[in-house]
């Protein structure tokens, strides 16, 4: 007789099913867009336009990637523009 072992991903799907997932955060995409992943089963979610979770698709890492890269530059700019204004301060 064949013995048939269960691996980590099914239990973690049983586990799941039964006490629901543990979304830890596994990507900072801007301060209010994060990519989640689930401890046990290792589902991924994202979060949408309005806020709530949704699982994570080709889609929307396309969609995340881009709105990181935008993000990225947007700080970039920030900082230069906040580093040449704090050269100009005038001092008594």
């Amino acid at each position: 007789m064949k013995k048939v072992e269960t691996t980590n991903k099914h239990k973690g799907s049983l586990y799941c099913s039964i006490f629901g997932h543990n979304f830890q955060v596994s990507k900072k995409v801007t301060y209010h867009v994060k990519e989640y992943n689930c401890c046990n089963c290792k589902k991924q979610m994202t979060t949408n336009g309005n806020g709530y979770l949704t699982e994570l698709t080709d889609k929307f890492k396309e969609i995340n990637a881009v709105l990181e890269r935008i993000h990225k530059n947007k700080m970039k700019r920030f900082a230069k523009n906040k580093e040449a204004f704090s050269n100009l301060k005038m001092t008594s």
